[in-house]
């Protein structure tokens, strides 16, 4: 079969820049590069880092870069933007579009996988499009999204990161066109190990402290600020120390904006038990994880799925974190999962609960790495292809 992947335009395949939809299109893009499945088309922006990428050499897979950052092509979004008002999307996803849309014309495919662009769903099937499958990573697709119905209608499938994501888009109307395939992380890089390129010492932690990690993007919605709110509660209680682990948005923010100020403003009183690493490389995430006794993830919005839950999983940590979005599917059973409501006061009675029970944090630290097997990239590269061939026939 001939397929084209169709990005949303932000980040490059592959992903020199990281991004979590772009590493999953990596797993996928491997697996069938080993197995020889499909002729692939991939279009995403171009970035100089892929030039050299040894994944460009396949001969399954063909990479279609569009250039977006140039001077060139600056002034040609500019231009662009001002020919062109009320589009679905903001003028440079708009700009990348035209310009995939110039090669995609010209070459037939069995089938277009649209991963997380609704929008560009919509686009396509308005020029004539049939055979359309939609990747979703996030809520982009319910009874609420502009032309819901439309672009339901015009999707031979839709592949769901959860099943609540697959909840969300079912409000439009229930099908079983609609299928979830959990996305997944390569495991067996965050299994704990013997060597590290960081220490406790290095990072000022002592042996006895009991370190609590939060690993991602550190924003509000994330539940930094209810962390540190509940580590203040509990700051005459245990001999902890918070490890705070990431930057704003990956690596592109090199400064502390405005939110992080906020947190180490209100962190003074206990500034010496807490370590803001910044921005780390994804390679060394779990080195800094395995410094850490427990993970705290409390999400404090509707996580359509969860990454960084699985790795924590996947490094052995015991976990705490909220029943938000689709974050039980991945962890139910083996971390403990406190409500939203009052969430200071059950997140310090949680991990209190963990500095007080080694015994059941021994416990769960086998349960996470098990649990995290599941999430694996090559069954989910495999449950990609088996998915799309489960519902369309001649695949």
């Amino acid at each position: 079969m001939k397929l084209a992947i169709l990005t949303c335009g932000i980040l490059p395949i592959p992903a020199v820049q990281g991004g979590a939809v772009e590493n999953l299109i990596d797993f996928y893009l491997e697996y069938n590069n080993i197995h020889k499945l499909h002729d692939i088309t991939i279009y995403s922006p171009w970035d100089p880092k892929v030039k050299t990428h040894p994944a460009l050499v396949s001969d399954v897979n063909h990479y279609i870069h569009i250039d977006v950052t140039s001077l060139r092509a600056r002034i040609a979004r500019k231009v662009y933007s001002y020919c062109h008002h009320d589009e679905y999307y903001n003028y440079f996803i708009e700009y990348y579009f035209e310009k995939v849309y110039q090669d995609l014309k010209k070459k037939d495919f069995d089938y277009i996988i649209i991963e997380n662009g609704a929008g560009l769903t919509y686009k396509l099937s308005q020029r004539g499009h049939k055979n359309l499958i939609l990747h979703l990573n996030n809520d982009l697709l319910n009874s609420n999204s502009r032309y819901h119905d439309t672009i339901f209608n015009s999707l031979s499938k839709i592949l769901t990161c959860s099943n609540y994501i697959k909840e969300r888009v079912s409000t439009i109307q229930p099908s079983n066109k609609i299928q979830t395939l959990y996305n997944a992380i390569d495991v067996n890089c965050f299994f704990p190990k013997e060597t590290s390129i960081i220490s406790r010492e290095q990072m000022g932690f002592n042996d006895d402290d009991f370190v609590i990690a939060y690993s991602g993007r550190v924003n509000n919605e994330k539940g930094i600020s209810e962390l540190i709110d509940a580590m203040l509660l509990l700051k005459d209680s245990i001999k902890y120390k918070l490890m705070i682990i990431g930057g704003t948005f990956y690596g592109n923010a090199k400064n502390e904006d405005a939110f992080v100020q906020s947190l180490k403003e209100k962190a003074k009183i206990i500034k010496d038990r807490i370590v803001f690493t910044g921005f780390v490389p994804y390679k060394n995430m779990p080195d800094y994880l395995h410094l850490a006794d427990i993970a705290a993830l409390p999400s404090m919005w509707d996580e359509p799925f969860g990454l960084t839950i699985v790795e924590a999983l996947a490094a052995g940590l015991p976990l705490v974190t909220t029943r938000s979005g689709g974050i039980p599917e991945i962890c139910e059973g083996v971390a403990t999962i406190v409500e939203r409501k009052d969430i200071v006061n059950n997140l310090a009675s949680a991990i209190l609960d963990l500095y007080n029970h080694p015994e059941k944090r021994r416990q769960m630290a086998t349960a996470s790495i098990e649990r995290a097997k599941l999430f694996d990239k090559e069954p989910y590269a495999e449950k990609f292809f088996a998915a799309l061939g489960k519902h369309l026939k001649f695949f």
